[in-house]
């Protein structure tokens, strides 16, 4: 079995978590594209649960992958969401073979493969607003790959999240980062449509990218690109650095979303920190999401066993509270 390597991207995640202390503390599209529980232990809700919960396989750290899987559905989970790292280090060198052993695992432990995320995350040569022309063509080439790889593992959503492989360089503008990154995403456009992946654009705090920060920014993007397989992705961490309180957000941009992240502010899963999930998943019920809601945590110092389990049972009882 592959096994995690973490270290290679626990720095840029610690460096992420200080910038991050410091600073948070804590339907136009539509119509253009036609379309206080705090704590985090306690015993399951009797209430089942309408939510479709996930989790990212990189919380597991450098467990086998049926143990892994096997252990997210003990605890309740539907779905896992792959960082491509965690099977190879590039996904042109995952051969044929391997990506059906990944999605039999899958299968077998009872769970779906929602997606991709981390998507450039331990690449290298690759840039989605680089003013590199060649370096664009290449980056749009991998995501033509990783939308091929996706599907292949019976994932249907990719999302862009990999800030360091689209923060605007000293050289290129806001504006222009925009038109460099519509080209890249327009040429995936046809395999996306071919592999029936969608991408997801992923708003992310300005701690950790100069691109994208607001859901208003994704949407302008989402709006250049002007393709139904290129959508909103909402993460929890990210919108609370927003000055429009997440549950606004989702009942503004719910016609467009395609994909939730589901973590706290202090970079850990849902229900270790301050953030209030209550109205988070009473604003979801209320727009009629049916998609996954993944839990994502990047501080791992809780250990995969707690960050998994007490994460959905938090976020369990918060849908049963917000039904109330």
């Amino acid at each position: 079995m592959h096994m995690i390597n973490r270290q290679s991207i626990l720095p840029t995640r610690r460096e992420i978590l200080k910038q991050a202390a410091r600073a948070t503390g804590l339907g136009a599209a539509a119509t253009l594209l036609g379309w206080p529980l705090r704590e985090s232990r306690g015993e399951q809700p009797k209430a089942p649960s309408h939510m479709k919960y996930a989790i990212c396989n990189e919380t597991f750290g450098d467990w086998p992958m049926e143990k892994a899987f096997a252990f997210a559905a003990e605890c309740g989970y539907r779905g896992i969401e792959i960082a491509p790292f965690t099977v190879g280090p590039l996904v042109t060198d995952v051969s044929a073979k391997r990506r059906a052993e990944v999605r039999r695992l899958v299968e077998r432990a009872g769970l779906e493969v929602v997606g991709l995320h981390w998507l450039l995350a331990q690449t290298k040569g690759f840039h989605v607003t680089t003013s590199d022309a060649q370096v664009r063509r290449k980056t749009a080439d991998y995501f033509c790959e990783l939308a091929r790889f996706c599907a292949d593992l019976g994932g249907k959503t990719m999302i862009l999240g990999s800030p360091q492989q689209r923060s605007l360089t000293p050289d290129v503008s806001k504006e222009q980062g925009m038109k460099h990154a519509a080209e890249v995403l327009l040429a995936t456009v046809p395999t996306l449509e071919k592999t029936k992946v969608i991408i997801g654009l992923e708003p992310l705090a300005p701690v950790e990218t100069n691109f994208l920060t607001t859901a208003a920014e994704a949407v302008e993007l989402m709006e250049m690109v002007g393709s139904p397989q290129c959508r909103l992705h909402l993460d929890c961490k990210a919108m609370a650095a927003e000055s429009i309180p997440a549950a606004e957000l989702i009942r503004k941009y719910h016609a467009i979303l395609v994909h939730f992240h589901a973590n706290d502010p202090n970079y850990q899963g849902p229900g270790f920190g301050k953030l209030d999930f209550v109205p988070i998943l009473a604003a979801l019920r209320e727009v009629g999401y049916r998609g996954w809601v993944s839990v994502e945590a990047l501080d791992f110092s809780a250990g995969p066993e707690r960050i998994s389990r007490e994460s959905i049972q938090y976020l369990q009882r918060c849908e049963l509270a917000s039904n109330g």
